[in-house]
């Protein structure tokens, strides 16, 4: 008579250690979901209460730094998805964390446009260095846009073992 481990059912040792671990990484998840959340709200407290103070900045300075912030909600709330998709999903999903990277390198375009056609005008090198900037940051989200729709195709192609 061979000694055999039935793999189905392992020992009460490994189940209450997965379990124990699974429910700790469900925290970290969880807590990680909670401090996005309260900060994208922060962030759009922050936004308006600079909207409406129209004694700190005039003109297109506000805009530049209330479009700034609410995109960065955005980035927020895309990172916010790609952890609740984590928790479902059991399994980290690349397509939320692209999209989160696609959002973050238009945040910089828009702000660095606007920064360098206000205030680098004048000044040659810095508005040559900030564009060198935007079009990185423009290759960047081609990559990132082309990363996911590769992704997208691979997640839509059947399985090599299913017939």
């Amino acid at each position: 008579m061979t000694d055999r481990r039935d793999d189905d059912h392992p020992p009460l040792p490994v189940r209450v250690g997965t379990r124990l671990l699974v429910v700790a990484e469900d925290a970290v998840y969880v807590s990680i979901a909670v401090l996005l959340a309260l900060s994208a709200v922060v962030v759009t407290v922050r936004s308006a209460g600079i909207l409406l103070d129209r004694s700190t900045k005039s003109g297109p300075d506000v805009m530049v730094d209330v479009l700034d912030s609410l995109l960065l909600v955005f980035i927020f709330v895309e990172l916010l998805y790609a952890v609740r998709t984590t928790l479902k999903e059991r399994q980290i999903v690349a397509e939320p964390f692209l999209i989160a990277g696609i959002l973050a390198s238009i945040k910089e375009i828009i702000v660095l446009s606007v920064k360098a056609a206000n205030d680098y005008v004048d000044k040659g090198p810095q508005f040559a260095r900030a564009m060198v900037e935007v079009g990185l940051l423009g290759g960047l989200v081609v990559l990132l846009a082309g990363a996911a729709v590769l992704l997208r195709k691979k997640e839509n192609e059947p399985s090599e073992n299913s017939s």
